[in-house]
């Protein structure tokens, strides 16, 4: 049966679960994007394909665990907390387990946590709002019981079937707020705010996209979590609501301490990493290295050709009666550029020839005239 209610589908005698297809077309249209996105912080399509072999899977588990650790009584024994085909996976864990993945990859391919955290949260959030439509087709995630008629209608309400909350005033089934429809249309929204602070380049200094990340969830999350019926509780705190707002702490505490050490000249902005990120997607290494290398040989070059002209001057005999060590010292070390010193000894060269003709051509009248005067 292929309906709109239902949790899954066959599909060649396969069972495929909407949620996990929600996922899975999430986390594939984060990759090509980011992969998109990855020029914006000297980035490859190659690095992101890397990065995704150890944030997808590390993001699973992550998801998983974070799950099991505050749902503890609802397992009856250990092998159900490796059955995540019926459920029970949490974003925040998810964001964890990505944040270690992303970190090993940096530790071993010696990249900034920055840059990269940059490029996957645009990513990260646009996979969030896909998937949070999984929890519609599961029914789960939901809010309140409306017992308002005139409110209980879809989009702000969503008819639950089977309600499993104790205490709820919907006697079983009944309309619900539809948070995971408020949650996701939240996403999309910080999903065109980060593109767009990505794109037109609005922002200046790295990790600043991951700190808005942080800040615009955080804040969406936190009040939507208060509607909700089902989260995870710490004691009487929903950790999800405390997470979040942990994390518009550390967002807007990074981006206050980010901005201090730029204007002390400690960390650099994102237009003073312009070239660095330009000389990375080239595969060449730092700009100060090349630089160096590039004066070096080009030194060694002007040298050599230095060198060559004077030694093929010298054997010429260009200047009379003067030996190999005293034309060298004629000429000074501080000239490096070639194409000067060579027009400097062309000149030498056209002196000392005219100088040669003149004393031929002396030579020859005294020759002449004495010539002249025997015969007389």
């Amino acid at each position: 049966m292929f309906g709109f209610y239902d949790k899954s589908f066959t599909f060649f005698g396969v069972n495929i679960a909407y949620y996990g297809l929600l996922i899975a077309l999430g986390m594939g249209i984060g990759v090509f994007l980011a992969c998109k996105n990855a020029k914006f912080r000297g980035l490859k399509s190659d690095d992101i394909i890397i990065i995704a072999c150890y944030v997808l899977p590390l993001s699973i588990i992550g998801a998983r665990i974070y799950y099991v650790l505050f749902s503890l009584d609802s397992f009856d024994n250990f092998w159900q907390v490796f059955e995540i085909w019926k459920g029970g996976m949490a974003i925040y864990g998810g964001v964890i387990g990505g944040a270690i993945g992303v970190t090993l990859y940096c530790l071993i391919h010696k990249k900034n946590f920055l840059d990269i955290a940059d490029i996957v949260v645009p990513s990260l959030i646009l996979g969030q709002a896909i998937g949070r439509w999984g929890n519609f087709i599961n029914q789960e995630a939901y809010g309140n019981f409306i017992s308002n008629p005139n409110a209980q209608w879809f989009p702000l309400g969503v008819y639950i079937e089977s309600c499993h909350q104790s205490g709820c005033g919907c006697g079983g089934s009944g309309w619900h707020m539809a948070t995971f429809f408020y949650e996701s249309i939240w996403n999309f929204a910080v999903f065109a705010v980060l593109m767009i602070l990505l794109r037109k380049n609005k922002l200046n200094l790295r990790g600043s996209m991951m700190c808005f990340y942080m800040i615009l969830y955080g804040i969406g999350r936190t009040w939507i979590e208060a509607f909700r019926t089902d989260s995870l509780y710490l004691g009487s705190i929903r950790v999800s609501q405390l997470l979040s707002i942990l994390l518009i702490v550390f967002g807007i505490g990074f981006i206050i301490v980010s901005y201090i050490l730029n204007k002390k000249g400690k960390i650099k902005s994102l237009e003073q990493l312009e070239n660095y990120y330009q000389l990375a997607l080239k595969g060449k290494p730092d700009k100060n290295k090349v630089e160096k290398k590039d004066k070096k040989s080009l030194f060694k070059l002007s040298r050599k050709k230095e060198n060559d002209i004077i030694e093929n001057n010298f054997e010429e005999n260009i200047l009379e009666n003067n030996s190999k060590e005293d034309f060298l010292k004629n000429h000074s070390e501080e000239n490096y550029k070639t194409e000067d010193f060579a027009e400097k000894n062309n000149q030498e060269q056209n002196i000392s020839e005219n100088g040669k003709l003149s004393s031929e051509n002396q030579y020859s009248l005294d020759k002449d005239k004495k010539q002249q005067d025997k015969e007389e």
